[in-house]
């Protein structure tokens, strides 16, 4: 019996083809069908793959790195940092909504749900793209890491000019997959989250450097502004 593919964008169905049909996706897969039968898991099914469904790879300009899903109640939609409509943003959303008031002056928006920005080109993926529900970190280990690595190191060989932002020294330890050949923008800040956003990340200015890069090589630049249509 053939294995039923997962349902991804195309563009990045055929850039991780091969990721699909490794022993180790198959492990993965097998540990959610079993963990779905006692627990709750995070994101829907049908959004593990949002953040590449709405950021297809010819499209990315930006990318930006998170660790795990949220993992309470209607938070999680498959893009890093980002909650659905009508849920309160988490602490570190916050922050980056603080740090986009000093940067570009955008006030904080009525939703913090950032697919304008993956609609736009910045793809907002976790390095591990399910998680347990009320159980942080739970689903790391199990193969999404290596199957993300993937993705950042297939995409920066496969185009140019993109800006990478790494939150955090998690996400920064991703800066050894990128093909600095391909001039590419790394762009480097201490994580959002309260416990270290007041060391660094509040005052980075990536919004406005994001920009900046993309402006300089001809790139349409990223509207940051969710308050805007």
């Amino acid at each position: 019996m053939t294995e039923v593919k997962p349902k991804i964008e195309a563009s990045w169905q055929k850039l991780l083809s091969t990721e699909f049909e490794a022993d180790y996706f198959s492990t993965l897969r097998n540990f959610l069908v079993e963990e779905k039968k006692t627990e709750t898991v995070y994101p829907p099914g049908s959004l593990i793959f949002n953040a590449f469904d709405h950021t297809p790879v010819e499209n990315v300009k930006a990318v930006i790195l998170g660790q795990d899903p949220y993992h309470g109640p209607n938070q999680a939609h498959g893009l890093c940092f980002s909650v659905n409509d009508g849920i309160v943003p988490p602490p570190s959303l916050k922050n980056i909504f603080k740090e986009l008031k000093t940067d570009i002056g955008m006030d904080a928006p009525a939703s913090g749900n950032l697919t304008k920005w993956a609609d736009q080109g910045v793809l907002l993926m976790n390095a591990t793209l399910t998680v347990r529900a009320h159980n942080a970190g739970s689903h790391q280990g199990k193969g999404w890491e290596q199957f993300t690595d993937a993705a950042i190191q297939k995409l920066s060989n496969e185009r140019k000019n993109l800006v990478f932002l790494l939150w955090g020294k998690f996400a920064q330890n991703k800066s050894s997959l990128i093909n600095t050949e391909n001039g590419h923008l790394i762009l480097k800040a201490p994580h959002p989250s309260p416990f270290s956003a007041h060391t660094g990340f509040l005052g980075c200015k990536h919004f406005s450097k994001t920009n900046n890069f993309l402006k300089e090589r001809g790139i349409t630049p990223i509207d940051w502004n969710l308050n805007t249509q």
